[in-house]
């Protein structure tokens, strides 16, 4: 860290920073408290580095001076970012790509632990030995160097006020409260088949807002034509902030191991956290560190296969798919009504 001198005053020149994090949805979220305490804490200048399709998640992020994004190559921006100058290169992907970036910038950088090899031997042996650390600590052990401790506010998410979505534009039976379902995922093997999706909304008494993608709105339709007058199917009508603006009005959000569950987790939601073949073990649970009573997670710990991939697949490698089947359904509908009624 470099200083000016200007009389007899010493000025601590203010450090810059730059964050990398390429994807996906949840992951970014994760490292929000990383950019808020850098800049609250240091009154560091954090700039972030992500795809383009994840520019909705950072742009509006008070804590950062400045986003970067690319559509296919770090290369894209390498020149630009040469002329910055960053005195410090936070890695939060440690992959090639990042790799590519901090060879190209020669500054001092911090990598984040990934557990590839301890994640990697409790998917091949079941080994029980995984460090019981959320992985938002875990990137903040990248900062920690600095003297940044963490705040345990949580997650940040930011939605500009044109994006909110009214109530008052929903269907009339959603005004009082309801529980946001948040149906989708990434891989097949991280969300609940359709039918036992519609059997849950069918027992729980309260309005249900469906949420996800256009690819999960046939799903949608299908689950809310059970009872149109207390299911109403928003896949696929809104993006990602009009969907987070849904999660954020909501009473109880039931979601997989998604984006959009990190999401409620910023707007500290009561949460239920449905597992399939991936783990909570892993460290991307939902993150309320001083509210872990407003989360429930439910999982199948009876499955001796899982957890069978650290991501996901798009089929059940043993076709039986009982770490989601094997869910009692009235686990999820009771977790979601003591949670609502709470």
């Amino acid at each position: 860290m470099g200083f000016l001198f200007l009389g007899k005053a010493f000025l601590c020149k203010r450090m810059k920073i730059l964050v990398l994090r390429f994807s996906s949805i949840g992951d970014i979220v994760l490292t929000t408290p990383v950019l808020r305490c850098l800049h609250e804490q240091k009154n560091a200048e954090v700039q972030f580095l992500t795809k383009s399709s994840f520019r909705s998640v950072v742009e509006h992020n008070p804590h950062i001076s400045r986003c970067w994004f690319f559509d296919k190559e770090v290369t894209e921006v390498l020149s630009e970012l040469k002329k910055e100058n960053f005195d410090l290169i936070i890695d939060l992907h440690r992959n090639l790509r990042s790799l590519r970036v901090k060879f190209s910038l020669r500054k001092p950088s911090h990598s984040f632990s990934k557990l590839n090899f301890a994640k990697w031997k409790k998917v091949k042996f079941k080994s029980t030995f995984l460090p019981d650390v959320h992985i938002v600590d875990r990137y903040l052990q990248t900062v920690s160097h600095l003297g940044v401790k963490n705040d345990l506010k949580g997650l940040d998410f930011f939605i500009p006020t044109e994006k909110e979505i009214h109530l008052s534009s929903l269907p009339a039976f959603l005004h009082q409260g309801y529980i946001a379902f948040a149906i989708g995922a990434q891989h097949a093997t991280k969300r609940l088949p359709t039918e036992k999706i519609a059997s849950i909304c069918a027992g729980i008494a309260h309005p249900i807002v469906l949420l996800g993608g256009k690819e999960d709105a046939a799903s949608g339709e299908k689950i809310a034509s059970l009872a149109p007058d207390r299911i109403f199917n928003a896949c696929g009508k809104f993006d990602l902030y009009g969907s987070a603006s849904l999660v954020r009005q909501a009473k109880v959000v039931i979601s997989h191991d998604t984006g959009l569950m990190h999401i409620a987790a910023a707007f500290h939601k009561k949460i239920v956290s449905v597992w399939g073949n991936t783990i909570p073990e892993f460290g991307m649970y939902p993150y309320l560190p001083l509210e872990k009573e407003q989360y429930h997670i439910i999982e199948n710990k009876e499955v001796h296969c899982r957890p069978c991939s650290k991501i996901g697949h798009a089929a059940c490698p043993k076709k039986h798919f009982q770490c989601m089947l094997g869910i009692p359904d009235q686990n999820i509908k009771a977790a979601a009504e003591e949670l609502f009624l709470s």
